[in-house]
């Protein structure tokens, strides 16, 4: 009986050393869960940087590339998707929406440009376009993770955590 009582007691919540309270051991998968919202406002930031610098560098010639003509298409209209979808992915404004546009227009890219001279990205040239297709396809389904400007105007994790609590789904903490 003794011993019975004192496991319940120290697995009781609230109890030093059991996991999630004050003073308790914390593991790795605890901390990388805990870092999980930076490393994904990382990653938006840096996956729109690089589309941005593609569109720029496609409209404006800059970075060594020479400067599409004005309404060519698809590579103006891309361009601008580009641009503008990588600077609102950048900051975190309108997160899924821009994120949805972009990815779209890379599988766009993809199908149509790349995939009828070969079948594998590595063979036909197409892998910007599938990488940047499925890291803007993850950021539909994520959302923006951490600092991201969505989060200054209340469409960001509190809107996220309410609504799966509606829907019955686990609330990450």
């Amino acid at each position: 009986m003794t011993d019975s009582n004192t496991t319940r007691a120290e697995n009781a919540p609230g109890t030093p050393g059991t996991p999630g309270t004050p003073g308790a051991p914390v593991n790795l998968t605890t901390r990388l869960n805990q870092a999980q919202p930076y490393a994904l406002g990382l990653f938006r930031i840096v996956v729109g940087l690089l589309f941005a610098c593609h569109g720029a560098s496609s409209l404006f010639g800059l970075l060594g590339d020479t400067a599409i003509p004005a309404g060519t298409w698809p590579g103006w209209y891309a361009a601008v998707i580009q641009l503008g979808a990588g600077v609102l992915v950048l900051a975190g404004l309108g997160t899924r929406s821009a994120a949805f546009l972009a990815s779209g227009s890379m599988a766009y890219a993809y199908f149509e440009v790349h995939q009828p001279q070969a079948l594998f990205p590595l063979q036909n040239g197409g892998e910007n376009a599938a990488m940047f297709c499925w890291a803007f396809a993850l950021l539909v389904f994520t959302g923006p993770g951490a600092l991201a400007l969505d989060r200054l105007f209340g469409a960001g994790e509190a809107t996220d955590a309410k609504a799966r609590e509606e829907r019955g789904a686990p609330v990450a903490a």
